[in-house]
């Protein structure tokens, strides 16, 4: 039986079938949120994403992949997560390179050295990519949300975090800032 057959049983209120969506997509999806929180949190939001999902798989429609269905929720979850606990983390901890568990404590410090500095390469705290990068990718809010939050058309924003984007893969690739500097 594949995720799809599943989700349409865990919508019939088949709780043996979200055993099983659970059993086999809970792996990569605790893979993949380690990259977005703290291992604390984890658990949490894998919760919540399989609570969501057994709620919303009346509205699934098969035609796609089920495990991005799951994914989908679980970044939304995620998401909502950092929200709620407010601003009293840094960056940096949602945005800490995946696949820690089991490296070497020095290795995850020089990664996050490496990230910070790849990050200065963005501006001040309050420069428009860098706000841009943080409300798209790590409060995972829509470009039409981050548009009216910054009070700017949605293709400036997507200018912004292309820029964002092109800025960090340059500072982390080559450990320099890209041609450009800030604006």
């Amino acid at each position: 039986m594949d995720d799809d057959q599943l989700i349409a049983r865990v919508a019939d209120g088949d709780d043996s079938a979200l055993r099983e969506l659970f059993r086999r997509n809970a792996p990569w999806l605790t893979v993949r949120l380690r990259a977005m929180l703290p291992a604390a949190d984890v658990e949490d939001v894998l919760q919540e994403t399989f609570l969501a999902a057994w709620r919303g798989a009346g509205g699934y429609r098969p035609g796609g992949a089920g495990g991005g269905w799951l994914w989908g929720i679980a970044r939304r979850q995620a998401a909502l997560h950092i929200r709620r606990r407010g601003p009293a983390t840094s960056e940096l901890t949602h945005a800490a390179p995946a696949g820690q568990g089991g490296r070497d404590p020095a290795e995850i410090a020089l990664a996050r050295v490496d990230l910070a500095a790849a990050m200065a390469v963005l501006g001040p705290a309050d420069s428009p990519e860098r706000g841009a990068w943080r409300l798209l990718y790590l409060e995972d809010r829509p470009v039409a949300e981050v548009a009216r939050l910054m009070g700017v058309p949605a293709g400036t924003v997507k200018s912004r975090a292309h820029r964002a984007r092109r800025l960090l893969r340059a500072a982390l690739q080559d450990g320099r800032p890209a041609a450009g500097g800030g604006r």
